[in-house]
Protein backbone atom coordinates (compact mmCIF):
# COMPACT_ATOMS: atom_id res chain seq x y z
CA UNK A 1 0.00 0.00 0.00
CA UNK A 2 2.92 2.38 0.72
CA UNK A 3 4.95 1.52 -2.41
CA UNK A 4 3.35 4.11 -4.70
CA UNK A 5 3.70 7.07 -2.29
CA UNK A 6 7.29 6.04 -1.65
CA UNK A 7 8.05 6.00 -5.36
CA UNK A 8 6.56 9.46 -5.74
CA UNK A 9 8.68 10.76 -2.88
CA UNK A 10 11.84 9.42 -4.51
CA UNK A 11 11.06 10.92 -7.94
CA UNK A 12 12.71 14.25 -8.74
CA UNK A 13 10.12 17.02 -9.01
CA UNK A 14 10.02 19.41 -12.00
CA UNK A 15 8.27 22.75 -11.64
CA UNK A 16 6.58 25.03 -14.18
CA UNK A 17 6.22 28.59 -12.92
CA UNK A 18 3.54 30.91 -14.32
CA UNK A 19 3.16 34.34 -12.78
CA UNK A 20 5.20 36.41 -10.34
CA UNK A 21 8.81 35.15 -10.46
CA UNK A 22 9.44 36.06 -6.82
CA UNK A 23 7.12 33.25 -5.67
CA UNK A 24 9.32 30.49 -7.06
CA UNK A 25 12.64 31.46 -5.48
CA UNK A 26 12.26 28.79 -2.83
CA UNK A 27 11.75 26.15 -5.47
CA UNK A 28 14.76 27.42 -7.39
CA UNK A 29 16.99 27.32 -4.30
CA UNK A 30 16.01 23.69 -3.68
CA UNK A 31 17.65 22.66 -6.94
CA UNK A 32 14.47 21.32 -8.53
CA UNK A 33 14.28 21.74 -12.32
CA UNK A 34 12.34 24.97 -12.94
CA UNK A 35 10.83 26.27 -16.16
CA UNK A 36 9.46 29.80 -16.14
CA UNK A 37 6.72 30.67 -18.60
CA UNK A 38 6.89 34.32 -19.54
CA UNK A 39 3.31 35.52 -19.44
CA UNK A 40 1.49 38.69 -18.54
CA UNK A 41 -2.19 39.53 -18.57
CA UNK A 42 -3.65 41.27 -21.59
CA UNK A 43 -3.18 45.04 -21.52
CA UNK A 44 -0.98 44.82 -18.42
CA UNK A 45 -4.01 43.64 -16.48
CA UNK A 46 -6.39 46.37 -17.67
CA UNK A 47 -10.00 45.07 -17.48
CA UNK A 48 -11.04 47.59 -20.13
CA UNK A 49 -8.43 46.39 -22.63
CA UNK A 50 -9.27 42.76 -21.90
CA UNK A 51 -12.98 43.41 -22.43
CA UNK A 52 -12.38 45.29 -25.67
CA UNK A 53 -10.28 42.42 -26.97
CA UNK A 54 -12.81 39.80 -25.86
CA UNK A 55 -15.48 41.44 -28.01
CA UNK A 56 -13.30 40.96 -31.09
CA UNK A 57 -12.70 37.22 -30.75
CA UNK A 58 -14.34 34.99 -33.34
CA UNK A 59 -16.90 32.33 -32.37
CA UNK A 60 -17.28 29.23 -34.56
CA UNK A 61 -20.87 28.87 -33.35
CA UNK A 62 -21.84 32.48 -34.04
CA UNK A 63 -21.13 33.61 -37.58
CA UNK A 64 -22.76 37.00 -36.93
CA UNK A 65 -20.71 38.04 -33.90
CA UNK A 66 -18.21 40.86 -34.39
CA UNK A 67 -15.18 38.59 -34.02
CA UNK A 68 -16.41 36.22 -36.73
CA UNK A 69 -17.08 39.12 -39.06
CA UNK A 70 -13.55 40.35 -38.39
CA UNK A 71 -12.14 36.90 -39.20
CA UNK A 72 -13.94 36.86 -42.55
CA UNK A 73 -12.83 40.41 -43.31
CA UNK A 74 -9.23 39.51 -42.50
CA UNK A 75 -9.38 36.52 -44.83
CA UNK A 76 -10.55 38.88 -47.59
CA UNK A 77 -7.81 41.41 -46.83
CA UNK A 78 -5.15 38.69 -46.77
CA UNK A 79 -6.37 37.41 -50.12
CA UNK A 80 -5.86 40.89 -51.57
CA UNK A 81 -2.34 41.09 -50.09
CA UNK A 82 -1.29 37.74 -51.51
CA UNK A 83 -2.86 38.46 -54.91
CA UNK A 84 -1.13 41.85 -55.29
CA UNK A 85 1.32 42.20 -58.18
CA UNK A 86 3.32 45.43 -57.71
CA UNK A 87 4.91 46.57 -60.95
CA UNK A 88 7.14 49.55 -61.63
CA UNK A 89 5.39 51.23 -64.55
CA UNK A 90 6.56 54.84 -64.77
CA UNK A 91 8.50 57.78 -63.37
CA UNK A 92 6.54 60.97 -62.76
CA UNK A 93 8.74 63.94 -63.67
CA UNK A 94 7.20 65.95 -60.83
CA UNK A 95 4.91 65.09 -57.91
CA UNK A 96 2.58 67.87 -59.08
CA UNK A 97 1.79 65.74 -62.13
CA UNK A 98 0.25 63.16 -59.80
CA UNK A 99 -1.46 65.72 -57.56
CA UNK A 100 -2.17 68.86 -59.66
CA UNK A 101 -3.75 70.66 -56.70
CA UNK A 102 -0.72 70.11 -54.46
CA UNK A 103 0.20 73.79 -54.32
CA UNK A 104 2.54 74.62 -51.45
CA UNK A 105 2.07 71.25 -49.77
CA UNK A 106 4.91 69.14 -48.39
CA UNK A 107 4.28 65.47 -47.72
CA UNK A 108 6.17 63.89 -44.84
CA UNK A 109 6.80 60.50 -43.26
CA UNK A 110 4.68 59.13 -40.45
CA UNK A 111 1.35 60.23 -38.98
CA UNK A 112 0.20 63.89 -39.06
CA UNK A 113 2.43 66.40 -37.30
CA UNK A 114 2.67 70.20 -37.09
CA UNK A 115 5.82 72.23 -37.74
CA UNK A 116 6.23 73.20 -34.09
CA UNK A 117 6.21 69.54 -33.02
CA UNK A 118 8.61 68.20 -35.67
CA UNK A 119 11.98 66.71 -34.77
CA UNK A 120 15.27 68.26 -35.91
CA UNK A 121 15.79 66.16 -39.07
CA UNK A 122 12.19 66.73 -40.21
CA UNK A 123 12.47 70.50 -39.76
CA UNK A 124 15.76 70.53 -41.65
CA UNK A 125 14.22 68.58 -44.52
CA UNK A 126 11.29 71.00 -44.67
CA UNK A 127 13.70 73.93 -44.95
CA UNK A 128 15.59 72.08 -47.70
CA UNK A 129 12.40 71.38 -49.65
CA UNK A 130 11.34 75.04 -49.43
CA UNK A 131 14.75 76.09 -50.80
CA UNK A 132 14.58 73.43 -53.53
CA UNK A 133 11.18 74.76 -54.63
CA UNK A 134 12.52 78.37 -54.49
CA UNK A 135 9.70 79.40 -52.17
CA UNK A 136 12.37 81.11 -50.06
CA UNK A 137 15.86 82.43 -50.74
CA UNK A 138 17.51 81.49 -47.42
CA UNK A 139 17.05 79.03 -44.55
CA UNK A 140 15.89 81.85 -42.26
CA UNK A 141 13.32 83.00 -44.79
CA UNK A 142 12.18 79.39 -45.24
CA UNK A 143 11.63 78.96 -41.50
CA UNK A 144 9.74 82.24 -41.35
CA UNK A 145 7.48 81.11 -44.20
CA UNK A 146 6.72 77.79 -42.54
CA UNK A 147 6.22 79.26 -39.07
CA UNK A 148 3.77 81.75 -40.54
CA UNK A 149 1.58 79.00 -41.95
CA UNK A 150 2.69 79.40 -45.55
CA UNK A 151 3.17 75.65 -46.06
CA UNK A 152 0.61 72.88 -45.69
CA UNK A 153 1.74 69.49 -44.37
CA UNK A 154 0.25 66.03 -44.89
CA UNK A 155 1.40 62.44 -44.39
CA UNK A 156 2.72 60.69 -47.50
CA UNK A 157 0.43 57.75 -46.73
CA UNK A 158 -2.68 59.88 -47.14
CA UNK A 159 -1.59 60.60 -50.72
CA UNK A 160 -0.81 56.98 -51.62
CA UNK A 161 2.91 57.61 -51.19
CA UNK A 162 5.79 56.64 -48.91
CA UNK A 163 9.12 58.33 -48.21
CA UNK A 164 12.31 57.16 -46.44
CA UNK A 165 13.43 58.82 -43.17
CA UNK A 166 11.90 62.35 -43.14
CA UNK A 167 9.97 61.30 -46.23
CA UNK A 168 9.59 64.83 -47.59
CA UNK A 169 7.95 65.07 -51.03
CA UNK A 170 7.59 68.49 -52.64
CA UNK A 171 5.76 69.35 -55.88
CA UNK A 172 8.86 69.38 -58.13
CA UNK A 173 10.27 66.04 -56.97
CA UNK A 174 10.19 63.07 -59.36
CA UNK A 175 8.46 59.91 -58.13
CA UNK A 176 8.62 56.22 -58.89
CA UNK A 177 5.17 55.00 -59.94
CA UNK A 178 4.26 51.45 -58.94
CA UNK A 179 0.97 49.85 -59.92
CA UNK A 180 -0.64 46.79 -58.38
CA UNK A 181 -1.68 45.14 -61.63
CA UNK A 182 -4.05 42.81 -59.76
CA UNK A 183 -6.23 45.63 -58.44
CA UNK A 184 -5.15 48.74 -60.36
CA UNK A 185 -4.14 50.88 -57.37
CA UNK A 186 -0.92 52.89 -57.54
CA UNK A 187 1.75 53.94 -55.06
CA UNK A 188 4.55 56.50 -55.22
CA UNK A 189 7.98 57.09 -53.70
CA UNK A 190 10.82 59.60 -54.22
CA UNK A 191 14.17 58.37 -55.46
CA UNK A 192 16.97 57.66 -53.02
CA UNK A 193 19.55 60.46 -52.82
CA UNK A 194 23.26 59.74 -52.84
CA UNK A 195 25.51 61.58 -50.44
CA UNK A 196 25.17 59.93 -47.04
CA UNK A 197 24.57 62.59 -44.38
CA UNK A 198 24.24 65.32 -46.98
CA UNK A 199 20.74 64.34 -48.02
CA UNK A 200 17.31 65.85 -47.55
CA UNK A 201 15.96 62.67 -45.97
CA UNK A 202 18.34 63.23 -43.04
CA UNK A 203 17.43 66.90 -42.76
CA UNK A 204 20.33 68.50 -44.65
CA UNK A 205 19.72 71.62 -46.75
CA UNK A 206 23.17 72.83 -47.84
CA UNK A 207 23.65 73.90 -51.49
CA UNK A 208 25.07 70.50 -52.45
CA UNK A 209 21.86 68.88 -51.17
CA UNK A 210 19.77 71.04 -53.49
CA UNK A 211 22.19 70.21 -56.33
CA UNK A 212 21.68 66.51 -55.62
CA UNK A 213 17.91 66.92 -55.81
CA UNK A 214 18.27 68.76 -59.11
CA UNK A 215 20.45 65.91 -60.43
CA UNK A 216 17.62 63.50 -59.67
CA UNK A 217 15.08 65.81 -61.31
CA UNK A 218 17.09 66.61 -64.44
CA UNK A 219 19.18 63.48 -65.04
CA UNK A 220 18.05 60.36 -63.17
CA UNK A 221 14.31 60.82 -63.53
CA UNK A 222 14.22 61.31 -67.32
CA UNK A 223 16.73 58.49 -67.82
CA UNK A 224 14.83 56.03 -65.63
CA UNK A 225 11.56 57.07 -67.24
CA UNK A 226 13.06 56.04 -70.58
CA UNK A 227 14.36 52.82 -69.04
CA UNK A 228 10.98 51.70 -67.73
CA UNK A 229 9.28 52.75 -70.97
CA UNK A 230 11.57 50.27 -72.71
CA UNK A 231 10.40 47.35 -70.54
CA UNK A 232 7.20 46.00 -72.01
CA UNK A 233 4.48 45.99 -69.35
CA UNK A 234 6.78 47.48 -66.73
CA UNK A 235 9.10 45.72 -64.29
CA UNK A 236 7.34 43.20 -61.99
CA UNK A 237 8.71 43.78 -58.50
CA UNK A 238 7.29 40.82 -56.63
CA UNK A 239 9.53 38.21 -58.32
CA UNK A 240 12.52 40.56 -58.02
CA UNK A 241 11.90 40.95 -54.27
CA UNK A 242 11.41 37.20 -53.91
CA UNK A 243 14.71 36.53 -55.66
CA UNK A 244 16.54 39.08 -53.53
CA UNK A 245 15.29 37.37 -50.35
CA UNK A 246 17.03 34.24 -51.60
CA UNK A 247 20.20 36.28 -52.12
CA UNK A 248 20.48 37.64 -48.58
CA UNK A 249 18.31 40.79 -48.57
CA UNK A 250 15.48 41.64 -46.20
CA UNK A 251 14.48 44.39 -48.70
CA UNK A 252 14.33 47.04 -46.00
CA UNK A 253 17.75 47.72 -44.52
CA UNK A 254 19.58 45.41 -46.89
CA UNK A 255 18.87 45.94 -50.59
CA UNK A 256 22.20 44.91 -52.11
CA UNK A 257 20.87 42.07 -54.25
CA UNK A 258 17.66 43.90 -55.16
CA UNK A 259 19.63 46.94 -56.33
CA UNK A 260 21.87 44.74 -58.49
CA UNK A 261 18.84 43.04 -60.03
CA UNK A 262 17.35 46.46 -60.74
CA UNK A 263 20.67 47.63 -62.18
CA UNK A 264 20.63 44.69 -64.59
CA UNK A 265 17.09 45.36 -65.78
CA UNK A 266 17.69 49.10 -66.20
CA UNK A 267 20.99 48.57 -68.03
CA UNK A 268 19.48 46.15 -70.54
CA UNK A 269 16.70 48.62 -71.30
CA UNK A 270 18.92 51.69 -71.55
CA UNK A 271 21.33 49.97 -73.96
CA UNK A 272 18.44 49.88 -76.42
CA UNK A 273 17.30 53.45 -75.74
CA UNK A 274 18.21 56.72 -77.48
CA UNK A 275 19.24 58.33 -74.17
CA UNK A 276 22.67 59.99 -74.52
CA UNK A 277 25.50 57.79 -73.25
CA UNK A 278 26.73 60.34 -70.70
CA UNK A 279 23.27 60.47 -69.11
CA UNK A 280 23.12 56.67 -69.04
CA UNK A 281 26.55 56.48 -67.45
CA UNK A 282 25.66 59.03 -64.75
CA UNK A 283 22.43 57.21 -63.94
CA UNK A 284 24.05 53.78 -63.76
CA UNK A 285 26.94 55.18 -61.71
CA UNK A 286 24.45 56.59 -59.19
CA UNK A 287 22.51 53.34 -58.90
CA UNK A 288 25.64 51.20 -58.74
CA UNK A 289 27.17 53.34 -56.00
CA UNK A 290 24.22 52.98 -53.62
CA UNK A 291 23.25 49.52 -52.35
CA UNK A 292 20.07 51.07 -50.91
CA UNK A 293 18.79 52.53 -54.18
CA UNK A 294 16.10 49.86 -54.52
CA UNK A 295 14.55 50.80 -51.17
CA UNK A 296 12.33 53.42 -52.81
CA UNK A 297 10.85 50.79 -55.13
CA UNK A 298 10.57 48.28 -52.29
CA UNK A 299 8.60 50.78 -50.23
CA UNK A 300 6.34 51.72 -53.14
CA UNK A 301 5.76 48.04 -53.89
CA UNK A 302 4.78 47.33 -50.29
CA UNK A 303 2.55 50.40 -50.24
CA UNK A 304 0.75 49.17 -53.37
CA UNK A 305 0.33 45.75 -51.76
CA UNK A 306 -1.04 47.03 -48.46
CA UNK A 307 -3.28 49.72 -49.94
CA UNK A 308 -5.07 46.94 -51.81
CA UNK A 309 -6.08 45.57 -48.39
CA UNK A 310 -7.07 48.92 -46.90
CA UNK A 311 -10.73 49.74 -46.39
CA UNK A 312 -12.12 46.23 -45.86
CA UNK A 313 -14.96 46.75 -43.36
CA UNK A 314 -14.29 45.11 -39.96
CA UNK A 315 -10.75 43.99 -40.87
CA UNK A 316 -8.24 44.24 -38.00
CA UNK A 317 -5.18 44.05 -40.27
CA UNK A 318 -2.60 46.84 -40.07
CA UNK A 319 -2.10 48.37 -43.52
CA UNK A 320 0.54 50.96 -42.56
CA UNK A 321 3.11 51.59 -39.83
CA UNK A 322 4.86 54.94 -40.13
CA UNK A 323 7.09 57.14 -37.97
CA UNK A 324 7.69 60.89 -38.02
CA UNK A 325 10.57 61.03 -35.54
CA UNK A 326 8.23 61.87 -32.66
CA UNK A 327 5.33 59.43 -32.96
CA UNK A 328 4.55 56.11 -34.60
CA UNK A 329 1.19 55.76 -36.29
CA UNK A 330 -0.70 52.77 -37.66
CA UNK A 331 -3.62 52.56 -40.04
CA UNK A 332 -6.03 49.63 -39.85
CA UNK A 333 -7.97 48.25 -42.81
CA UNK A 334 -11.40 48.29 -41.15
CA UNK A 335 -10.83 51.67 -39.48
CA UNK A 336 -10.27 53.59 -42.69
CA UNK A 337 -9.15 57.19 -42.41
CA UNK A 338 -7.91 57.00 -38.79
CA UNK A 339 -4.40 57.08 -37.34
CA UNK A 340 -3.62 55.40 -34.01
CA UNK A 341 -0.53 56.95 -32.52
CA UNK A 342 2.03 56.29 -29.79
CA UNK A 343 5.47 57.69 -28.89
CA UNK A 344 8.44 56.60 -31.02
CA UNK A 345 11.37 54.85 -29.33
CA UNK A 346 15.07 55.18 -30.14
CA UNK A 347 16.29 52.07 -32.02
CA UNK A 348 18.41 49.65 -30.02
CA UNK A 349 21.51 48.49 -31.88
CA UNK A 350 24.92 49.68 -33.02
CA UNK A 351 26.27 53.21 -33.33
CA UNK A 352 29.01 54.55 -35.57
CA UNK A 353 32.21 55.62 -33.79
CA UNK A 354 31.76 58.85 -31.88
CA UNK A 355 27.98 58.54 -31.50
CA UNK A 356 25.72 57.14 -28.81
CA UNK A 357 22.06 56.88 -27.87
CA UNK A 358 22.24 60.46 -26.58
CA UNK A 359 22.72 61.65 -30.18
CA UNK A 360 19.93 59.54 -31.65
CA UNK A 361 16.57 60.73 -32.92
CA UNK A 362 13.56 58.52 -32.14
CA UNK A 363 12.45 56.22 -34.95
CA UNK A 364 11.58 57.96 -38.22
CA UNK A 365 10.43 57.10 -41.75
CA UNK A 366 7.73 55.40 -43.80
CA UNK A 367 9.99 52.43 -44.54
CA UNK A 368 8.19 50.29 -41.92
CA UNK A 369 5.67 49.71 -44.71
CA UNK A 370 8.04 46.87 -45.60
CA UNK A 371 7.46 45.16 -42.24
CA UNK A 372 3.73 45.75 -42.66
CA UNK A 373 3.93 43.76 -45.91
CA UNK A 374 6.01 40.96 -44.37
CA UNK A 375 9.52 42.12 -45.30
CA UNK A 376 12.18 43.89 -43.23
CA UNK A 377 12.43 42.44 -39.73
CA UNK A 378 9.58 40.03 -40.53
CA UNK A 379 11.82 38.50 -43.23
CA UNK A 380 15.12 39.03 -41.41
CA UNK A 381 15.72 35.28 -41.40
CA UNK A 382 16.59 35.74 -45.08
CA UNK A 383 19.28 38.28 -44.20
CA UNK A 384 21.27 37.03 -41.19
CA UNK A 385 24.19 39.25 -42.24
CA UNK A 386 21.97 42.18 -41.21
CA UNK A 387 23.04 41.65 -37.59
CA UNK A 388 26.44 43.11 -38.47
CA UNK A 389 24.53 46.33 -39.15
CA UNK A 390 21.81 46.34 -36.47
CA UNK A 391 23.46 44.24 -33.75
CA UNK A 392 22.72 40.80 -32.33
CA UNK A 393 23.47 37.36 -33.74
CA UNK A 394 22.29 35.37 -36.77
CA UNK A 395 20.00 33.48 -34.38
CA UNK A 396 18.32 36.79 -33.55
CA UNK A 397 17.51 37.27 -37.23
CA UNK A 398 15.81 33.87 -37.30
CA UNK A 399 14.02 34.61 -34.03
CA UNK A 400 12.48 37.85 -35.28
CA UNK A 401 10.91 36.09 -38.26
CA UNK A 402 9.61 33.28 -36.04
CA UNK A 403 8.21 35.62 -33.37
CA UNK A 404 6.42 37.90 -35.82
CA UNK A 405 4.39 34.93 -37.04
CA UNK A 406 2.57 35.05 -33.68
CA UNK A 407 0.99 38.41 -34.54
CA UNK A 408 0.34 37.79 -38.25
CA UNK A 409 -2.70 36.08 -39.74
CA UNK A 410 -0.89 34.33 -42.57
CA UNK A 411 2.27 33.72 -44.56
CA UNK A 412 3.22 34.91 -48.01
CA UNK A 413 4.18 32.03 -50.34
CA UNK A 414 5.64 34.62 -52.71
CA UNK A 415 8.21 35.75 -50.13
CA UNK A 416 9.90 32.61 -48.82
CA UNK A 417 12.73 32.37 -46.27
CA UNK A 418 15.48 29.86 -47.16
CA UNK A 419 16.91 29.71 -43.62
CA UNK A 420 13.49 28.60 -42.31
CA UNK A 421 12.99 25.80 -44.84
CA UNK A 422 11.50 28.20 -47.40
CA UNK A 423 8.41 28.93 -45.33
CA UNK A 424 6.57 32.10 -46.35
CA UNK A 425 7.31 35.29 -44.46
CA UNK A 426 4.63 36.21 -41.89
CA UNK A 427 2.24 38.85 -43.16
CA UNK A 428 -0.95 40.58 -42.05
CA UNK A 429 -0.36 42.14 -38.62
CA UNK A 430 -3.56 41.65 -36.59
CA UNK A 431 -4.13 44.30 -33.92
CA UNK A 432 -5.98 41.69 -31.86
CA UNK A 433 -2.99 39.35 -31.82
CA UNK A 434 -0.56 42.13 -30.94
CA UNK A 435 -2.60 43.05 -27.86
CA UNK A 436 -3.45 39.48 -26.91
CA UNK A 437 0.17 38.29 -27.22
CA UNK A 438 1.63 41.44 -25.69
CA UNK A 439 4.10 41.29 -28.58
CA UNK A 440 4.87 44.46 -30.53
CA UNK A 441 5.89 44.44 -34.22
CA UNK A 442 9.64 44.62 -34.73
CA UNK A 443 11.16 47.04 -37.25
CA UNK A 444 14.80 47.09 -38.35
CA UNK A 445 15.92 50.57 -39.18
CA UNK A 446 18.66 53.15 -39.61
CA UNK A 447 19.19 55.54 -36.72
CA UNK A 448 19.31 59.24 -37.54
CA UNK A 449 21.07 61.95 -35.57
CA UNK A 450 18.63 64.22 -33.76
CA UNK A 451 20.18 67.32 -35.34
CA UNK A 452 19.40 68.23 -38.97
CA UNK A 453 21.79 67.01 -41.64
CA UNK A 454 24.02 64.88 -39.40
CA UNK A 455 22.79 61.79 -41.19
CA UNK A 456 22.87 58.15 -40.19
CA UNK A 457 24.69 57.44 -36.92
CA UNK A 458 23.84 53.77 -36.55
CA UNK A 459 21.18 51.12 -37.00
CA UNK A 460 19.15 48.78 -34.87
CA UNK A 461 15.77 47.32 -34.15
CA UNK A 462 12.79 49.06 -32.64
CA UNK A 463 9.23 48.08 -31.76
CA UNK A 464 6.03 49.92 -32.57
CA UNK A 465 4.41 51.25 -29.36
CA UNK A 466 1.65 49.12 -27.85
CA UNK A 467 -0.54 52.19 -27.41
CA UNK A 468 -1.24 52.26 -31.15
CA UNK A 469 -2.70 48.76 -31.06
CA UNK A 470 -4.58 49.11 -27.79
CA UNK A 471 -6.30 52.26 -29.09
CA UNK A 472 -7.11 50.59 -32.40
CA UNK A 473 -8.61 47.58 -30.62
CA UNK A 474 -10.78 49.93 -28.56
CA UNK A 475 -11.94 51.70 -31.72
CA UNK A 476 -12.80 48.44 -33.46
CA UNK A 477 -14.67 47.25 -30.35
CA UNK A 478 -16.97 50.28 -30.53
CA UNK A 479 -18.44 48.79 -33.71
CA UNK A 480 -20.04 46.18 -31.47
CA UNK A 481 -22.17 48.77 -29.67
CA UNK A 482 -22.67 51.31 -32.46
Amino acid sequence: MNAAPSALRDRKTSIISLGASGLDRGVESSGAPLTRLHWQPVGDGSPEVAWNLAQLIGDADDADCLGSRIDRANAQALERILAAQPTWVDVAAHASEIWPDMGRTLLHAGPPIDWKDMCGPMKGAVVGAVLYEKWAASPAEAEQLVAGGGIRFAPCHEFGAVGPMTGIISPSMPLFVVMNSAAGNRAYAPMMESGGARTLRFGAFAPEVIEGLKLIENVLAPCLKAAIAGIDGGLPLKPLISQSLHMGDDVHNRNTAATLLLYRAVTESLLKSPVPRDIVQETLRTIGADDMFFLSLSMAACKAIMDAAHGVPFSSIVTAMARNGVNVGIRVSGLEGQWYVGPADVPVGLFLPGFSEADANPDIGDSAITETAGLGAFAMAAAPAMVQFVGGTPQDALRYSREMAHIAIGRNPGFTLPMLDFIGAPVGIDIRKVVDEGRRPVINTATAHKEPGMGIIGAGVVQAPMKCFVDAVAALATIAVS
